[in-house]
């Protein structure tokens, strides 16, 4: 289906065609094909403000040729080099993780993509530290999945609460976004990151 008639099947939802409508810009699909790289970026900026994780990811970055995070390099590299950047010893472990598993075991973007998406969550939660929020993560934008849904992020859950007048809390708040969610089926995706987008009036 094309963008148009995928943004013609979402605003179906009333209140979800007024968000897009709103939407200070259009989003459209944006394929990054560095699986690996991604993901890392993805620990470092765990539980950060965007400002401060890319302020961390660029120190760390800096300490490769290139600027970009060799596995190998990454494996040997001391850990108070990696601590003095600005990471946590939780969060080296978790990068070194994902390089170990990155030379043992292929993340190339054309071999994932022959997966479906629960298969790529079982293949990647095989890292320590890395857990099914990010490889929803993964899913929906270096690979643009089309029907995917956060339902355990707080941003989602808590614009939705604003945009649909929900007041429940955690169990029950889960079961009402993903049944207004379904109906957007099988564009989640697309869907899911105008919501991210709004921002309250």
């Amino acid at each position: 289906m094309t963008y148009k008639k995928t943004l013609t099947h979402l605003k179906k939802d009333k209140i979800l065609k007024n968000v897009i409508k709103k939407s200070t810009k259009e989003i459209k699909p944006s394929l990054e094909f560095d699986i690996y790289h991604f993901l890392l970026e993805s620990i470092v900026s765990q539980q950060l403000s965007t400002k401060v994780a890319d302020i961390i990811f660029k120190r760390v970055s800096d300490l490769f040729p290139n600027q970009y995070i060799n596995a190998k390099e990454l494996i040997t590299m001391n850990i108070e080099v990696l601590r003095n950047a600005g990471l946590s010893y939780r969060k080296v472990d978790y990068l070194k993780n994902v390089a170990e598993f990155s030379l043992d075991n292929t993340m190339d973007f054309e071999y994932l993509q022959q997966k479906t998406d629960e298969e790529i969550i079982a293949y990647l939660t095989q890292i320590k530290g890395v857990g099914v929020w990010t490889v929803r993560m993964i899913l929906m934008f270096p690979m643009d999945r089309p029907d995917v849904f956060p339902v355990g992020d707080l941003g989602i859950q808590n614009n939705m609460k604003a945009i649909y007048g929900l007041t429940s809390t955690k169990k029950i708040l889960k079961e009402e976004i993903t049944a207004i969610a379904n109906q957007w089926k099988p564009y989640r995706t697309l869907a899911s990151k105008y919501i991210w987008n709004w921002s309250k009036p």
